[in-house]
């Protein structure tokens, strides 16, 4: 099972557009996917239709001593096709701080120990995280492979930017060895603003990693959260869907995973 966290320290760049859209995508393509909301406003369980108000899901994950006796509990289908969701909600909050007193065993990786209780019925698992670097990003970085930070251009562009990356060289460092790449992505682009492609050359220069596919600005994104639905299967001609097929095949072909696949479903 591949692993990837989305991660932002700034809110609103569409991490969880980005989240779903991707598990989308993958899931489209015969992969079963696993996505993890790591956030407690729950915007992932939501956007897939399985948030609830008081359930228990990702909370009891951090908190449980043995994860394996959950995760079949606490695993949700959705309404998509190979798309399964372990979902959060308020109750993530005062779990992460039972979790900050909890001296008596290793902080970091109880998502990772709960994610290797499923990982051979999954290929793919992405993380949705909330906009801070709290116990639980933490979790989702020691358990993943590959990050993704979605970004958009504007007069804070870079805001928080060096501290994620920073938390991922120490994480890397200390925690997971295995954690292989991590990328800066575009969100919400117009070329036609000046702004933005100065901002856009402003990260590149920065040395940032970075993929090329840019997700454009589309007002059928926000037309689909409120329909709870991914924006590739609400609007599959739009700008921004078009553009999340390509940031997929573009993070495939970089992480060197799965292309035989993509291949496959793509001329099938």
């Amino acid at each position: 099972m591949r692993t990837i966290a989305v991660i932002n320290l700034k809110g609103g760049v569409a991490k969880t557009v980005t989240t779903n859209s991707v598990a989308y995508i993958l899931a489209s393509q015969g992969n079963k996917v696993l996505i993890v909301d790591n956030d407690k406003q729950g915007d992932a369980s939501r956007g897939l239709n399985c948030r609830t108000q008081d359930g228990e899901g990702i909370d009891r994950i951090m908190t449980a001593r043995h994860p394996e006796d959950w995760m079949k509990k606490l695993i949700r289908h959705t309404e998509f096709h190979n798309m399964d969701v372990l979902p959060a909600n308020m109750r993530l909050l005062m779990a992460n701080q039972e979790v900050m007193f909890d001296q008596t065993r290793p902080q970091q990786y109880r998502i990772k120990n709960a994610l290797a209780c499923v990982a051979d019925q999954y290929d793919f698992c992405i993380i949705d995280n909330a906009p801070d670097i709290n116990v639980s990003t933490i979790n989702a970085l020691t358990a993943c492979d590959d990050v993704l930070i979605p970004v958009e251009i504007d007069d804070n562009t870079t805001e928080g930017l060096p501290e994620l990356v920073d938390q991922i060289g120490y994480t890397k460092e200390e925690l997971n060895p295995e954690l292989k790449n991590y990328w800066v992505f575009i969100t919400k682009y117009d070329k036609n603003n000046l702004a933005q492609a100065q901002g856009t050359e402003m990260i590149e220069a920065a040395g940032y990693p970075m993929l090329k596919t840019k997700i454009r600005y589309s007002r059928k994104v926000s037309e689909s959260t409120y329909a709870r639905k991914p924006i590739p299967l609400y609007s599959a001609r739009s700008l921004a869907a078009k553009d999340y097929e390509c940031l997929v095949k573009e993070y495939l072909v970089a992480a060197g995973v799965m292309m035989d696949k993509w291949t496959e479903g793509r001329e099938a």
